[in-house]
């Protein structure tokens, strides 16, 4: 395995985020910080306990869920775009490193990024909500597998993308609406029939009920099923990252 090339690409990747601290890391902790006010403490005041939990604790793993899936999804493809667009992405192809080198050091920047603006934006909670975290294994087990997850995802994006405009249709799209609709905000219990069901095919459900139930000991549904889809759409993107390179779909354009 060739670590230096993979330390080369994961080293410019970060250093590109540090270049642009503001958006990458400042602007997402900033616009959680604001649902933090308005919903947290604003309106959360105003209602009551869900599960035995304040609301502003309660909205806390969906918060966090909210800007890992965004931004996870918004550094992997941006990174790999990139490079297609400017046309470097032929230095990358010419040097002695595998597919899965530049997967893992484009992943893993962008995986890395997200974890930390994770953990940055528990930190911001604190000064606005008092929260527990009863498993913090299982809560960076999650907080991992999902960054990986979606930068993943991202990096595919970032090679079926063509254009800066498709970059930003399947987050704002389909993963920003499906997080509002996965829980985020309430538990699904509270949802009548048949929504209540109809939620359960929405997959970001699991990714949030297992990341609260971290917190606070309680789930929409159960450890083992959220833990299982996360990594079968892990395993998804792997293989859609596998198929890309087999074929050679787009990166070179």
């Amino acid at each position: 395995m060739n670590l230096h090339g993979i330390r080369a690409i994961y080293t410019f990747e970060m250093a590109r985020a540090w270049r642009t601290l503001m958006q990458s890391i400042a602007s997402p902790v900033l616009s959680t910080t604001l649902y933090f006010v308005v919903f947290g403490t604003a309106i959360g005041n105003r209602m009551g306990d869900i599960d035995g939990i304040s609301y502003g604790a309660f909205i806390i793993p969906g918060l966090v869920m909210l800007s890992l899936l965004g931004e996870s999804i918004s550094n992997a493809s941006f990174g790999i775009f990139f490079p297609k667009f400017s046309g470097t992405i032929y230095e990358v192809l010419s040097a002695p490193v595998s597919p899965f080198e530049i997967v893992t050091g484009y992943v893993g920047a962008a995986a890395t990024k997200s974890i930390l603006l994770g953990l940055l934006i528990l930190l911001t909670a604190r000064l606005f909500v008092d929260y527990q975290i009863q498993h913090p294994v299982w809560m960076l087990v999650f907080l991992v597998l999902t960054a990986v997850t979606f930068s993943l995802f991202g990096f595919v994006i970032g090679i079926w993308a063509d254009d800066f405009q498709k970059l930003q249709i399947i987050p704002l799209m389909v993963i920003t609406p499906l997080t509002f609709l996965g829980g985020a905000f309430y538990s699904i219990s509270m949802l009548p029939e048949p929504w209540q069901t109809l939620t359960l095919f929405n997959p970001v459900v699991y990714l949030i009920s297992g990341f609260r139930w971290a917190f606070y000991g309680v789930a929409d549904v159960n450890l083992g099923l959220s833990l299982g889809m996360t990594l079968l759409f892990l395993i998804l993107c792997l293989g859609a990252v596998w198929w890309i390179f087999r074929t050679g779909y787009r990166i070179k354009s």
